[in-house]
């Protein structure tokens, strides 16, 4: 086989687990259980990036806006944070796994704060993959911090305005230490990206299933990756060029 016929794979892929609520509700279920059955199917995406050899895997677990839900829900899902971290970690390091997180960390819990930087630290020399969950993010408070540093520096004369560049805020933002998405992944239906890496996903190719999250399966995730594969990513170029 040439090199040009290999299949392409994304190097990096970042998701927006969405529908739990939904299939809770459809179930007659509490809005919790759907959170939890979703924690379920991350287990199995992190298998198949193994698998097929993805380097990076980005989800978005909780979004600055989810502090609006009903305060029962958000200490449910802090609880559930701290018992994936508490289940998954002896796995994360048998399988070789670095915990990365990107958002507002300060203002999680103490406690599922705590569980979080303990978990990133045990596993920070591991080289099998990096998990990046966002949690309390938001690409438009990311991109607004960036920025305020920017100009901070440019007020110290550390900096001129003309030498800033879009390699400039990139370095600036939580993702500075990871690749740009390759694909971005959402269930449940909906097409947005909801405050989701708006800069870092700019070429990223997008998928969409209506398949709520706890419902998405490896057969469905590995179908993505071959649609991908399938994709001209020509970055505003033209195909000829």
């Amino acid at each position: 086989m040439n090199e040009s016929d290999e299949p392409r794979i994304p190097r990096h892929v970042a998701m927006i687990m969405d529908g739990n609520g939904r299939w809770a509700r459809e179930r007659g279920l509490p809005r919790l259980d759907g959170h939890r059955a979703g924690a379920e199917t991350v287990e199995r995406v992190v298998q198949v990036c193994r698998d097929v050899g993805i380097e990076y895997l980005t989800l978005y677990a909780f979004s600055t806006e989810n502090w609006n839900r009903p305060r029962a829900e958000v200490q449910g899902l802090m609880g559930l944070l701290r018992a994936f971290l508490h289940e998954r970690l002896p796995e994360m390091q048998r399988k070789g796994i670095r915990l990365n997180a990107i958002g507002d960390i300060e203002r999680l819990p103490a406690l599922a704060r705590r569980a979080l930087r303990s978990a990133m630290t045990a596993t920070e020399r591991n080289t099998g993959g990096m998990l990046t969950l966002a949690l309390n993010y938001g690409s438009r408070d990311e991109i607004t911090a960036a920025v305020r540093t920017i100009a901070e520096d440019v007020r110290a004369g550390v900096l001129a305005p003309e030498d800033i560049t879009p390699d400039t805020i990139s370095s600036r933002l939580y993702t500075c230490d990871l690749p740009d998405p390759d694909l971005v992944i959402r269930t449940s239906g909906e097409y947005r990206l909801s405050n989701f890496l708006l800069w870092q996903a700019s070429y990223a190719e997008l998928w969409v299933t209506p398949t709520y999250w706890p419902d998405f399966s490896e057969d469905e995730f590995r179908q993505a990756l071959a649609d991908f594969a399938h994709r001209d990513r020509r970055y505003g170029g033209h195909k000829d060029a």
